[in-house]
């Protein structure tokens, strides 16, 4: 245990020792290249603004990453029990994936005109439900058929066969993608925060920064959404281990 928490401190103190070395050896000013001992200053100058813009992109983050949680599991569910239903929406799925987010940002900026708070939200969820809906339709469309024939000969619906069979089986599954989609819902926060800027979020902090040619402030920004990110993720390691921590203790 405590192995789990001295070793993730350790790696994190060699790549700050490392970054602050690369800077020193090639002797690169500020404006090209923070060091994280310029970052402190950046912190503690703009602490309040740190605070509450950290708040608004947090909260945004776990909302989209909640309705992509509700609804990739939905369309989950959809594609695992359906076979026409998954080669259905298979293509779309990957189609919509491939798009860019970046362009989407201007296309929903312009529908929503002045929905900030929800424009931030949807992007966080359009870009976060895809591994979800995957991994949970994957699991779903293994579930060996036997399971499910016995059940529905015992008179059980689809819902219980859901409940009772293949939610337990998709767990790991589905975790493992929660843990990329908890990623890729702040990638998804940011892009609305600095492409369609609104004064709101970590994502303006670093666009106020870069306007003004502050990089520490950019840095430090940078170094504020990793932190908010590794969060997210260990919360949801923290359920993993609540609702799945038999599989882990099966693998050892």
């Amino acid at each position: 245990m405590l192995g789990k928490i001295v070793v993730p401190i350790v790696a994190v103190l060699v790549f700050l020792g490392l970054w602050e070395a690369l800077v020193w050896v090639n002797n690169w000013p500020n404006y090209k290249m923070a060091s994280p001992s310029d970052l402190p200053p950046a912190f503690w100058k703009y602490k309040e603004l740190f605070l509450v813009m950290g708040w608004q992109t947090l909260w945004r983050t776990v909302v989209g990453l909640f309705i992509a949680v509700v609804v990739g599991t939905a369309l989950g569910m959809v594609i695992g029990f359906s076979r026409i239903a998954r080669e259905a929406l298979y293509p779309l799925l990957i189609g919509f994936n491939a798009i860019p987010k970046a362009t989407l940002v201007p296309v929903i900026s312009l529908i929503f005109i002045g929905q900030h708070d929800f424009n931030t939200i949807l992007m966080a969820f359009t870009i976060s439900f895809f591994p979800i809906a995957v991994s949970v339709g994957i699991g779903l469309s293994t579930l060996e058929p036997e399971y499910r024939d016995i059940l529905r000969a015992l008179g059980a619906t689809r819902f219980t066969i859901f409940r009772k069979i293949a939610l337990p089986k998709t767990l790991p599954e589905f975790f493992g993608a929660l843990k990329v989609a908890a990623t890729l819902a702040f990638i998804g926060t940011n892009l609305v925060e600095i492409v369609s800027p609104h004064g709101r979020g970590l994502g303006a902090l670093f666009k106020s920064g870069e306007t003004n040619g502050d990089y520490p402030l950019m840095f430090a920004v940078l170094i504020a959404l990793a932190f908010l990110g590794i969060i997210l993720y260990y919360a949801v390691v923290f359920l993993e281990r609540i609702f799945a921590g038999w599989a882990e203790r099966e693998a050892t």
